[in-house]
Formats: structure tokens, sequence, C-alpha cells
């Protein structure tokens, strides 16, 4: 076996992706802007989540570093380690975990609290960046073993119930198998499967998750219910027009319309003060993102790190994706935050986590002694 070494200080200074970097501490500061302006209102006002925000920045931005410092690879060699303690803590959340909105998703302890579904989006990608590495899913054996590992999370996020998190799982696996080398007959008979099994999947969800999903066909068939929420976040996005209303200038959120305005709709607070022009440059620096974290997904010889950052791809991609569509009424109402944008402290550190991860594998092409067996495990 290898040894995994860290990565020194000059390593990472020379290989360090300033642009990528730059991009996270713009959307940061953008999403921190928007969480104050959803603070101040005309009834209360308060900067107590824009400064939480802040807070668990100073405490990403010690984990981003320290990923950094140990190196993907350190990760990688653990991933079963992790995902297996994941897995633990999801079926400790099931038995003891805080309800709120119907659903076991938080430990909570005093004034913080912790949802293990993030962390097992950064688990889930390291578990299937190192099996998919070692035995690729192109054989109906090695998918089944593959589904089967991977399934175990889906199930356990499913039962809290967490409907949003478990599509995010999902995406993260199917990209991931695609890339891994998965025959695209297999890849169409899952498809396929997931299409067969819609009607038994409506029956299991609870009444407000079936609701959400009538509502987004049409929200006035409960304009002061169900579809209350994305009438008034439609109203928002809309009401900002081509440049915006200015910053604490949006009467929607200022006037307590707007539902959640710090989590999630938090891209509609931001439209409405910064307008069509806003929107576009927060869509074209995700986009921006995206592009850097595939740079470094192409330019690796190591299996196991392009599958690792077209993970952080999909998960971040679907997740931007369904937020910023469902703040425009696009897409179903799931709760899934914003990437780097959303108020959440859970939320910013694992991303922060997987994001440092893929940054890590864009500083290892420095080195020059890169072992043959970390290009495909075997």
């Amino acid at each position: 076996m290898v040894q995994e070494t860290c990565y020194g200080w000059g390593e990472i200074r020379r290989g360090l992706d300033k642009a990528m970097l730059l991009i996270v501490l713009s959307l940061f500061a953008l999403g921190l802007v928007s969480i104050y302006s959803a603070g101040v209102g005309v009834r209360t006002s308060t900067a107590l989540n824009a400064l939480k925000q802040l807070s668990w920045g100073l405490v990403s931005a010690v984990a981003y570093v320290a990923v950094l410092r140990i190196g993907y690879q350190n990760f990688v060699r653990f991933s079963y380690w992790i995902y297996g303690g994941t897995l633990v803590l999801l079926m400790v959340l099931l038995l003891t975990g805080t309800v709120s909105r119907g659903a076991a998703s938080w430990f909570r302890f005093g004034s913080v609290s912790f949802q293990p579904a993030e962390l097992g989006k950064v688990s889930l990608i390291l578990v299937l960046s190192r099996f998919c590495s070692r035995y690729p899913p192109d054989t109906l054996k090695k998918l089944a073993s593959t589904l089967l590992i991977a399934g175990l999370g889906v199930v356990l996020i499913l039962l809290q119930p967490d409907l949003g998190s478990s599509l995010v799982y999902c995406a993260i696996i199917f990209v991931i198998l695609t890339v891994a080398g998965t025959p695209g007959k297999y890849l169409g008979g899952l498809v396929m499967t997931g299409i067969i099994a819609l009607p038994f999947f409506w029956s299991t969800l609870k009444t407000y998750q079936k609701l959400r999903l009538v509502v987004f066909l049409d929200p006035y068939i409960d304009p002061q219910g169900a579809g209350y929420n994305v009438i008034q976040s439609r109203i928002a996005v809309g009401s900002g027009g081509l440049w915006g209303k200015g910053f604490l200038h949006g009467t929607q959120g200022r006037l307590h319309f707007l539902p959640e305005p710090h989590t999630d709709f938090i891209f509609s607070v931001f439209s409405e003060e910064f307008g069509f022009v806003g929107g576009v440059v927060v869509v074209l620096l995700f986009a921006l993102l995206f592009w850097r974290l595939l740079r470094a997904a192409f330019r690796t010889k190591d299996t196991r790190a392009k599958l690792l950052c077209v993970g952080v791809v999909a998960w971040t991609w679907f997740q931007v994706m369904e937020s910023i569509a469902m703040s425009m009424g696009l897409a179903p109402i799931t709760g899934l935050p914003l990437p780097l944008f959303s108020y959440g402290g859970s939320s910013l550190l694992m991303t922060a986590v997987g994001l440092a991860l893929a940054q890590s594998v864009a500083i290892s092409p420095v080195r020059d002694d890169l072992p043959a067996i970390w290009r495909r495990e075997s």
C-alpha cells in the first residue's frame, strides 16, 4: 500500500486554483449580503443570521485549509470508515434526531444544530470514488455492489424523510456511475426502473410532500396554503425587473411576504434587489465554478480524483439548479439550500469540505511523485 502524504504549504501555494477560490469567496460574500437583507424587515430587523453565517464561514475556512493540507488522497483512503460512520449517524438520527417540518433531519446541541445528510453527500462521493475506481461498474455484478453500498445512504435519508437530499444523492450516484464507465444499457435500465417505480414512490410520500408537487403544477389551487410560497417567490423574482430595487429595498422580504427568505428563497431575495442582471451574475459565477471543478477532473490522472470532482459537480449543480428553479416556480419546493448562498452551517461547512477536496485534486498535478497505483486502485 502506498503511503498517502499530506501536502506542504509550498505545494498548496503553487498549485492552488486561485480562480476557483475567488469564485467561492465571491458567492459566499453575495450570499452573506442577501442573508443580511433577508433579516432587515419593517416589523423586525436583525443581523443575527448574517453574523451566524459569517461565524460558520470562518469555521468553514479553517476546514477548507485543513482539507487542503491533508489532501484528498487521505480522505479517499479512509472513505469506507467515513461512510460507515455517516451511516451510523443517520441511524442514530432516526431514533434521537430533532423533528422539524415533519422530518427528523437534525441533531441539536443547544443553539447549534447539525444535519448529517450534508456530511452524507461528502462521504458518499468519497466512498464511490474509491469503490468505482477499484471495481469499475462495467458488469451487472459490480454495478449491483455499487448500488448496494450507495443505496444504504439513500434509504436512510428517505426514512427521515428528506426527499430533497435523497434526490441529490441519486444525482451523485448516477453521474459517478456514468463517468466510471457503466454501460449505457445499464444506465438506461436504472432510468426505466425509476420511471416504473414512480406510482409506488408517490404512495409513500407524506401528504405535505404530495401537496408540494401538486402546487408546483398550479400554485393557485391553494394560494393561501401550500401554494403561497411559490406565488410570493415568483412575485419577488419578477418584481426585481432588469436592475432590481436596490440593496435593502426588496418589499417582499422587508414586508415578510416571502417565507424562509434566508434559506429556501434566498435567491428570490437577491433577485428582487439586484434584478435579472444580478441573477445572471450569480448563475455565471456558479457556471465558472463548475468549469473549474471539471477542469481539475480533466487534468488529473487519478481515477479516484476524477470521480471525486464529478461527484462534487453533480452535488452542487443539482442543488443550484433546483434552488434557483424553485425560486422561479420552475421546480417543486424541496427545501434544498443554494450552495454557499443560503443560511445554514451544516450546508456551508460540508460544501467547503467538498470544494476543498476538489481544490486538492487541482493541486495534486504539481507533485512529480504520483504513484501509478493512485491512477486506478487494483
